[in-house]
């Protein structure tokens, strides 16, 4: 022990820049979350690129799944103790009995994208003209269906059409998964992410029939503000280990600090993309996007009323739904919150 002592010290002495902590292996913790390098996720993606996880002296390790539903399916069954995913998929879960913590805001702005296979361009015009078409959500499980799939039942409803007229695949929450099925014509539409939407948009592979990001092409969708991407965990991860918690909300902040003070082609650069479409894309979202993030990385009062409003509206027919409430949910004594 003595020797294996002295070497340390003689190591950290001749770097000059090493840590203790780098020179220790650290403690890792894991957290579930869609992706990877989708916009909307980003935050988390940055932590270990930028080093806040080391500062905190843990080392972050991300499950990437294809839906916030599958994250907060490992987060449940205790694969991980901490989940991203969109909040009104949080509160289906929450409704359906899941213990789910929401404790701090990702992003800013839900940035879905209904997106349609531009072969379709003379026969879609509008919602409505979904109807008999195949069309790729998140991916949901059994106890929570996702934002994406909740955004886009609500707006074939508002449209007048019956959810049993559309087919509803799973279409995932990356690149590889979404232009898949819409390049192959597996589906007709997807509501899909960003930065791939604005991507197969630019290879000229669909054309863009609603925008969360544009108002104006929700039509009479009024609670279009909510809280999309927000860091989660379990009851009992609060109850037995708060500082773990408020560690990595620490990390979730230094992450949002570093974004919206750094330019979008940092950003990029900072993730040493190997693929140049993507990176492209990537940087176009960012520029495209620039109030997708909040630096102070708090909760706005306002839009958890949206959320609970949104949730609501999107679950007409299920009590148990209806019943769940944003507050009972939220516990903001870390990531703090505004009005």
């Amino acid at each position: 022990m003595r020797i294996a002592t002295i070497l340390m010290g003689i190591l950290l002495g001749m770097t000059g820049c090493v840590s203790l902590a780098d020179a220790q292996e650290l403690p890792k913790l894991l957290i579930s979350a869609p992706g990877p390098r989708n916009l909307s996720y980003l935050p988390i993606d940055l932590i270990p690129v930028i080093g806040a996880d080391r500062e905190e002296g843990v080392d972050l390790e991300i499950v990437s799944v294809g839906g916030g539903g599958v994250a907060l399916q490992n987060l449940t069954q205790r694969n991980v103790d901490f989940a991203v995913a969109g909040v009104p998929a949080a509160m289906s879960l929450r409704a359906n009995g899941g213990d789910v913590v929401v404790v701090a805001p990702v992003d800013d702005a839900p940035l879905f994208v209904l997106m349609v296979r531009s072969g379709l361009a003379g026969q879609v015009k509008r919602i409505a003209d979904l109807k008999g078409k195949v069309i790729g959500v998140n991916t949901s499980t059994k106890t929570s269906k996702t934002t994406s799939q909740q955004l886009m039942e609500l707006l074939l409803r508002s449209d007048g059409v019956p959810l049993d007229a559309v087919r509803i695949v799973p279409a995932g929450q990356s690149w590889v998964e979404q232009s898949s099925l819409l390049k192959s014509a597996t589906a007709d539409a997807v509501m899909g992410d960003e930065p791939f939407a604005s991507r197969l948009l630019a290879d000229g592979k669909v054309f863009f029939l609603a925008n969360l990001a544009e108002p104006a092409t929700l039509g009479s969708l009024k609670e279009a503000n909510f809280l999309h991407a927000a860091l989660e965990t379990r009851s009992e991860v609060i109850a037995q280990d708060p500082k773990k918690v408020a560690k990595m909300v620490r990390m979730l902040k230094k992450s949002l600090a570093w974004i919206t003070t750094h330019p979008a082609a940092e950003i990029v650069e900072k993730l040493k993309i190997a693929d140049e479409a993507e990176r492209d894309a990537l940087q176009r979202a960012l520029e495209r996007y620039p109030h997708a993030f909040k630096g102070d990385g708090r909760f706005s009062t306002e839009q958890l009323r949206n959320t609970e409003a949104f949730f609501h509206k999107s679950m007409p027919n299920d009590p148990k739904s209806l019943s769940q409430t944003i507050e009972s949910m939220v516990d903001d004594r870390w990531a703090g919150r505004a009005p």
